[in-house]
């Protein structure tokens, strides 16, 4: 027993022996980054004769402390926003123009980009959501009521009537396609629709649209929206999908109709989409075919993109730009917004009597002519609104479950 003893404290005093010698080995190697950072700073006229023998001495962490300086200047060039001359810009909306005529079946995949002059922040531009997030910076709250469907979705509605988009995938959560007038059918919306809830009680699942932000309460791995189907009774949730989810929704998700259109496509337009997260899809490239086989890929985008190297065309400019002469070129009009013929008005399910507290976000103001029948059911509850759930919060959340793992 004694013997036995004698060993668990040699055990436990050589543990915390190597523990103590992995706390030195860190501090050390702390100290000597800080030490020859400080040297790499200075022009080389100011070294030292001490200097020069600590970066022949450390030469591992001088080769480290290049590669890490390497690495932040690629990842700020790929940061940066760029713009194509006016001359190169005209050439290559011309370029894209015929390619949209020639094209047999053309898909679009549109990204925060598509929505930022309706005044809805992008995500990874450098004043973008996640970039703020990533700066330690606090993200405002944005009042989605009052945003409206933007040129490019007006361009993307008429070119899908005229028979020139196929299908339209979104990374979107806006549900300003749908209310451009682009029929459910051509639209995917791979990470949900604000103003959607479904009961997935229900069989089939039971869709609720709603005429304001659905998700005030829902977060990461948190769906619940605070009120029950009207036929089963069950907990109604937001069609969102966070990082770290996986949208398995038939609808608004629509994963079906975007697998089937990317397998059909000949060309993929991708407007105002950073594609760090679609790359990850592959279905939506055809990687399982040879790269001569797969749809042309053009790219409307300020910064760069992981599928750059891809693509047949690459436009540094504004979607917005772009489309407007695109439709100038194909000799289409492009039709305006008309907040009277916005179908989530006659698609808006309306809320029950003991509902109408329910939520805190404002409505979307509905036109003119339906005023008078709804000004009395504004449904806004008193004190301060809260947060939307599917804007950054979800980023947030798990940032900070990932450092708690750390």
């Amino acid at each position: 027993m004694e013997e036995q003893a004698n060993t668990g404290v040699s055990v436990r005093t050589e543990r915390k022996a190597l523990e103590k010698a992995k706390i030195l080995q860190r501090e050390t190697q702390r100290q000597t980054f800080k030490l020859v950072s400080r040297i790499l700073k200075k022009s080389e006229s100011e070294r030292t004769e001490e200097d020069l023998a600590n970066l022949q001495r450390h030469q591992d962490t001088v080769q480290e402390l290049c590669k890490r300086q390497v690495r932040r200047t690629l990842l700020k060039r790929k940061q940066e926003e760029l713009f194509d001359d006016a001359e190169e810009f005209r050439a290559k909306v011309r370029q894209l123009a015929e390619a949209v005529r020639q094209a047999r079946h053309l898909v679009v995949y549109t990204g925060a980009g598509i929505s930022t002059a309706a005044s809805i922040p992008d995500y990874r531009g450098p004043n973008g959501v996640w970039t703020q997030l990533q700066r330690g910076r606090a993200v405002s709250t944005s009042d989605l009521s009052e945003a409206e469907p933007t040129l490019t979705h007006m361009c993307i509605r008429m070119l899908h009537k005229k028979n020139m988009v196929q299908h339209v995938v979104s990374q979107n959560c806006d549900g300003l396609h749908l209310r451009s007038g682009l029929p459910r059918h051509a639209l995917s919306e791979l990470h949900g629709n604000m103003f959607i809830e479904v009961c997935t009680s229900c069989s089939p699942v039971r869709e609720y649209i709603r005429l304001f932000d659905v998700t005030e309460r829902t977060a990461l791995h948190r769906h619940g929206t605070g009120r029950q189907c009207s036929h089963c009774n069950g907990e109604l949730r937001d069609t969102i999908v966070h990082f770290g989810e996986r949208g398995t929704l038939e609808q608004p998700l629509n994963w079906k109709g975007a697998a089937e259109a990317a397998e059909q496509a000949d060309v993929i337009l991708c407007l105002g989409s950073s594609l760090k997260v679609l790359k990850k899809y592959a279905c939506l490239w055809c990687m399982n075919r040879p790269a001569n086989r797969r749809p042309k890929l053009y790219i409307v985008n300020l910064q760069w993109t992981p599928k750059d190297d891809f693509a047949t065309l690459k436009i540094h400019g504004k979607c917005d730009d772009v489309m407007r002469l695109l439709m100038e070129d194909l000799d289409i009009q492009i039709p305006k917004y008309n907040r009277a013929e916005d179908p989530i008005f006659s698609m808006a399910t309306a809320l029950r009597a003991d509902e109408e507290r329910s939520y805190t976000r404002r409505m979307i103001a509905p036109p003119a002519a339906l005023e008078s029948t709804l000004q009395d059911s504004t449904g806004q509850a008193e004190g301060a609104a809260i947060t939307g759930g599917w804007f950054g919060r979800g980023y947030s959340k798990a940032r900070k479950k990932k450092k708690v793992a750390l």
